[in-house]
């Protein structure tokens, strides 16, 4: 398989002649890329890799995480291709992957479900599927060798946790708590997973009230949008639980703009997801509560994983990445890089 994309190079060997020398003669054609590969690119690991987009801050540093771990000095020759959101687009490079015969395909898809024929496809050309940060829902599992992310449930578990201590310290764990959710894309892992998880900690509280659970489409505009019409909707907000950074960033922009504070001592308390540089500082001046991470930094893991595989190891079917919680109380901490993932 590694020979493959070379070969085929020398195979269309006379069409790249006569585009070079159109180039030269100034053709049109020349705004064209033609690449050469190395010899050493034999030996290499061919990494295919569908990035869901490039929709937020989180999503930016998810990117190039892979990018960092995936370069030809650790022995890989990484093909990425962003899927602008649309599932329509990572099965195509899915598709392209296997006709390239890469060696792994590494997928962070979109949403949950419609993958079966795909993977299937991907299985009968002998292709492992490791998914990253979001999962799928198949028919057989074995379409997919294993996943490696956040634990999306516990991440929302989390954040209901806290708010149900934060309440008591306040003296308010019998007040009525009036609470909205901008939620993230529908159907993605970490909105199920999120929504989940939070609604399981907030329906045995019998004084939290969720108003509303809106789509903010892990965007600020779109959490802008949506918390200025909450805000004008019901006269009292309590908690805004923001499904990620990049939506909460929005939705203060709106709760400021109405004249009302945020966070400690301020009038609405914000709970927050990913824990982006942005978000953490946030975090630490007080103007988000608290701030549960969800890792970016996964490439690294997904690289170990397929070391793992070309050792002839056997590996799990799930991997969950390192993180933490941040509330003012430890923002301004180190935080201490993590060695393994647990399973």
């Amino acid at each position: 398989m590694r020979q493959f994309i070379k070969k085929n190079i020398w195979a269309v060997a006379p069409v790249v002649f006569v585009l070079v020398a159109l180039v030269l003669l100034g053709s049109p054609f020349g705004s064209g890329n033609v690449q050469e590969t190395p010899a050493e690119d034999d030996n290499l690991i061919v990494v295919g890799v569908s990035q869901v987009g490039s929709e937020s801050v989180w999503r930016t540093a998810h990117t190039q995480s892979v990018q960092d771990a995936f370069t030809r000095a650790n022995g890989y020759l990484l093909i990425f291709d962003n899927a602008r959101q649309k599932q329509a687009n990572q099965i195509k490079a899915i598709r392209s992957f296997i006709s390239q015969q890469v060696d792994y395909i590494v997928l962070s898809p979109i949403e949950e479900t419609g993958w079966d024929t795909v993977l299937q496809e991907a299985k009968d050309a002998g292709i492992p599927v490791i998914l990253m940060d979001r999962t799928v829902e198949v028919a057989d599992d074995s379409l997919y060798t294993t996943w490696v992310g956040s634990d999306f449930i516990r991440e929302g578990q989390d954040a209901g946790y806290w708010l149900e201590d934060y309440l008591k310290e306040q003296g308010r764990d019998e007040d009525e708590i009036n609470i909205v959710v901008l939620q993230g894309t529908k159907g993605a892992t970490a909105t199920i997973g999120r929504t989940r998880g939070f609604n399981e900690t907030a329906k045995i509280q019998h004084n939290w009230n969720i108003l509303e659970q809106v789509d903010g489409e892990f965007t600020t505009a779109k959490g802008k949008e949506e918390m200025a019409r909450l805000l004008e909707k019901y006269e009292d907000i309590d908690v805004v639980v923001s499904q990620n950074d990049d939506m909460t960033f929005g939705a203060l922009e709106a709760i400021h703009a109405a004249g009302k504070t945020t966070g400690v001592n301020g009038d609405i308390t914000v709970i927050s997801f990913d824990a982006v540089d942005a978000g953490v500082e946030l975090v630490r001046n007080g103007e988000i509560n608290i701030d549960v991470q969800c890792n970016p930094d996964q490439g690294k893991y997904v690289e170990q994983v397929i070391k793992d595989m070309e050792a002839g190891k056997e590996v799990e079917k799930a991997y969950y990445v390192p993180e933490r919680v941040y509330t003012q109380e430890n923002a301004g901490e180190d935080e201490d890089a993590a060695e393994g993932i647990s399973g």
